[in-house]
């Protein structure tokens, strides 16, 4: 591979219109001297991804949905010299260009699964905003990445804090990893309180601000034990040395101890804007726009255990890591269906972890052997789950 270190790197934003793709191409038009859009991928929002176009004129342009994608073609009207593709065959062709170097993989949920193996097939170095995809297909992404010699940079702060902690580091010496959760907006609610939050208030992050899959499974602390599967994948690390500490103040993103007692933290403010620029511009960093951790105004760091019967979505995410197989895919496509339901309005806060508990009881486990096996695992929870929902309704 020729070295791509010193001349401008072509990137593709797969999930151009989210919180990530957003914060990203902020990221990249303060720093247009070294990088360039090449493609942008987007669902359905249509009239945010025209204006990026309008802004960073890429080659490609992609949308998941059909009508937004003849609406974005009429609204271009060839007035810019970018190709628009539809659905997945789109998002497959365009990671796969000889030009691209790195692919931002920010797509929410499963969705971003297919694309993004695609482009870790293809070669191509990823920035991994989407904890699905490894928690899905960790050990199939795994062995890919062996054989195809590329790496994924991780986007989200925990696992990027991670991932600075070990550079330089022998695994050996690694004793535990410890990810830091905020503990969402209801972290000092009640157990019984918790039966009537809406999602406006689970929306309503008290520290970052995301999408709202994210948002949710942050109030359910899901986002947490979805992470923990992620980290076993992406480090290497069994899940009895994957720890989870509530860190309300969000400074400390995560800590790595080793084996002669020491431990290495990451600090910066909450701003999703240094980890994106470091999983851009790695092994090199940015300069920093905006302002920087002031210690002696950050003021004291908490730390707390999880309280898993509060929140029994961590403990879930951990029994099904540990049973593997199909599990982790089954406790995602759950936890998605859940997630629409109570945005929806259909079920209370706490049947959603209830949904998830369901399915994976009454999940028939099989070995897992290829990537088909995982989809039809996957598909095969959501209707269980839309079943369990179903039955909250009656």
């Amino acid at each position: 591979m020729r070295n791509r270190i010193n001349r401008i790197k072509n990137i593709v934003i797969l999930g151009s219109t989210g919180s990530i793709g957003v914060t990203t191409l902020k990221v990249i038009q303060e720093h247009s001297d070294k990088f360039k859009v090449f493609a942008l991928a987007a669902g359905k929002n249509w009239e945010l991804l025209y204006r990026q176009i309008a802004v960073f004129r890429p080659r490609y342009a992609i949308l998941y949905d059909f009508n937004a994608t003849k609406e974005l073609k009429a609204r271009l009207n060839n007035s810019y010299d970018t190709e628009v593709l539809y659905g997945p065959e789109g998002y497959k062709k365009v990671v796969t260009e000889r030009e691209v170097d790195l692919v931002v993989a920010a797509i929410s949920g499963s969705s971003g699964l297919i694309p993004t193996i695609a482009a870790i097939d293809a070669g191509k170095d990823i920035a991994l905003a989407n904890k699905e995809v490894m928690v899905m297909a960790g050990e199939f992404i795994t062995n890919v990445l062996k054989q195809k010699g590329n790496k994924i940079i991780p986007i989200d702060s925990e696992h990027c804090a991670i991932f600075q902690c070990l550079l330089g580091q022998r695994k050996k010496d690694v004793k535990s990893i410890i990810l830091t959760a905020s503990g969402g907006p209801f972290l000092k609610r009640t157990k019984e309180d918790l039966a009537y939050v809406t999602p406006e208030e689970a929306l309503n992050h008290p520290k970052w601000n995301m999408g709202k899959k994210n948002s949710i499974d942050s109030a359910t602390l899901m986002n947490k034990g979805l992470e923990v599967i992620e980290a076993r994948w992406l480090f290497n690390v069994d899940f009895e040395r994957i720890k989870v500490h509530i860190h309300p103040q969000s400074i400390v993103h995560s800590l790595v101890e080793f084996i002669d007692g020491s431990i290495i933290a990451q600090l910066s403010i909450p701003d999703m804007k240094i980890p994106i620029s470091y999983a851009l511009s790695f092994p090199k960093r940015l300069v920093n726009t905006n302002s920087s951790l002031n210690l002696f105004t950050a003021g004291p760091l908490e730390f707390y255990p999880p309280d898993l019967e509060k929140f029994p979505g961590l403990r879930l995410a951990y029994e099904a890591g540990r049973k593997g197989g199909p599990m982790p895919a089954v406790l995602n496509a759950a936890n998605e269906v859940a997630v629409e339901a109570f945005i929806a309005g259909k079920i209370t806060f706490p049947q959603i972890t209830e949904v998830i508990e369901d399915v994976l009881t009454n999940y028939s486990w099989h070995q897992v052997s290829s990537l088909e096996d995982i989809l039809m695992a996957h598909d095969m929870a959501k209707k269980m789950a839309r079943k369990f929902v179903g039955d909250c309704l009656k």
